[in-house]
């Protein structure tokens, strides 16, 4: 018995001094324990009956007679290292003693699981290979294992496991004096069988919620079994990652968010969540149908364009010419004319006329008489009024004097009158002037009074 404690010793070590990387992987640590059986008469010629023929070949040792443990590496590999203890009393065919002989063992295992290949549900097939150390009738020797077996796992941590191994002996054997040569004390290979409780243990659940890491698809955030250790914070059923309102609890039909307003658009879609509206308004309302949303529209009420947030455009003339696009938006016109009067009115054109006599000049020169300035913008707050109306600017003379000079006179005069109107904003494109000298009168040329008349400027609408 001290021997097997000294060879698990010596397994444990072999185990605990090889390098390997740890994987995440749940309990990555695997200790067995059990039952042990050894049968030495096995060779090529062994039938396959003969393997399991128990109460021929096999030494059973007692229910505690092998132990093993092992780590996941990674890739559904697994290395380990075992050991076991045997009284033999039947021995190879060639060998007759009449005592038990001990025997003791430790080997290394590299170990694949077929688990995922044959997907047995709790049952998990796998294979090994590895070397090993015999030790019988104070000699040992080397053996090249090959394993089989299976695992059935009772639940996340129990199991019990069934393993057979063939252990080819690489020995030389030991002097047969008897004999004059060296004579393993197997027939070059053996036969192990073994059945024991299993206990994997060192899983990581780093969140504390039940959940191994390497099932946990959050292994930080504590969570549910339904969602592999994901949370559902607002417990609506759907799992945070997949949930669009992880705070908020909503139905599946909206991605885990709620719709406040029940008008069918969830919350986080929806730019009005607690007014219903509908899609083509991003969930807000339209109350006069304009095509704004009233939170944008600063006419909720009342339809109107989307240029004029909302509102319907003024026309403060009234003449159904909206004052963006009317060019005379305080005074009415046709929408012929942009909003502006084909002419100016006959009173309008009457005042001007009237006006117009107060034109006064210097004598013999255009230079205007002091009371003339006031007269010429009182005319010009009227032409200002008609925007697409053109001019005329008439100059007239009396009589006296020669016809050349009243012409000329008569043609500075009209230009003076435009250059004035021209500096009040009035475009020189709307106007023109001309001077007709002595050639128009209105009245008679005899008297003082007549003449007076004569001498005049004439503002003319054109048509």
């Amino acid at each position: 018995m001290k021997k097997f404690y000294k060879l698990l010793l010596i397994g444990l070590f072999i185990l605990g001094t090889t390098s390997i990387q740890a994987q995440d992987e749940n309990n990555p640590w695997q200790v067995s324990f059990g039952m042990h059986a050894v049968d030495q008469n096995v060779d090529t010629g062994t039938q396959m009956l003969d393997f399991f023929d128990v109460e021929d070949n096999w030494n059973i040792s007692s229910p505690f007679s092998m132990f093993s443990v092992s780590r996941y590496i990674g890739n559904n590999l697994s290395f380990g290292v075992g050991a076991s203890m045997n009284s033999i009393t039947k021995y190879a065919d060639f060998m007759q003693m009449d005592r038990a002989s001990e025997y003791h063992t430790v080997d290394a295992m590299l170990k694949y699981s077929l688990g995922d290949v044959f997907n047995w549900g709790a049952w998990e097939p796998f294979v090994g290979v590895g070397p090993g150390w015999t030790w019988m009738e104070d000699t040992n020797w080397m053996t090249g294992n090959l394993s089989v077996g299976i695992n059935y796992w009772m639940n996340e941590k129990w199991g019990l496991t069934f393993q057979s191994d063939y252990k080819h002996n690489m020995g030389d054997g030991v002097k047969m004096p008897s004999a004059g040569i060296n004579q393993r004390l197997d027939e070059g290979g053996s036969m192990s069988w073994s059945a024991g409780v299993s206990v994997k243990f060192g899983g990581t659940d780093t969140d504390g919620d039940g959940i191994y890491d390497d099932r946990d698809d959050c292994p930080t955030i504590p969570g549910l079994e339904e969602f592999n250790g994901c949370p559902d914070t607002d417990g609506d059923g759907i799992q945070d990652s997949e949930d669009d309102c992880p705070l908020q609890a909503g139905p599946a039909e909206h991605n885990g968010c709620p719709d406040t307003d029940g008008d069918g658009i969830p919350d986080n879609k929806d730019k009005c969540p607690k007014e219903a509206g509908k899609a083509s308004m991003g969930g807000c309302p339209d109350s006069d149908g304009d095509g704004i949303a009233d939170v944008r529209d600063n006419c909720p009420n009342v339809a109107g364009p989307r240029g004029n947030r909302g509102c319907p455009w003024p026309d403060r003339d009234g003449d159904s010419v909206v004052d963006k696009d009317d060019q005379c938006p305080d005074t009415p016109g046709t929408v012929a004319n942009n909003g502006c009067p084909e002419g100016p009115s006959e009173d309008d054109m009457a005042r001007i006329t009237e006006m117009s006599r107060g034109i006064q000049f210097a004598f013999g020169s255009a230079i205007f008489t002091e009371g003339t300035p006031p007269v010429l913008d009182a005319i010009v707050e009227i032409i200002l009024k008609y925007p697409k109306s053109s001019f005329s600017v008439e100059g007239h003379t009396d009589s006296i004097g020669t016809k050349g000079f009243n012409q000329g006179l008569s043609e500075r005069r009209a230009n003076a009158v435009t250059n004035y109107l021209t500096s009040r904003n009035i475009s020189s494109s709307r106007l023109s002037a001309s001077g007709l000298g002595e050639t128009m009168p209105i009245d008679t040329n005899v008297n003082n009074a007549g003449r007076a008349n004569n001498r005049r400027v004439e503002i003319i609408f054109v048509k």
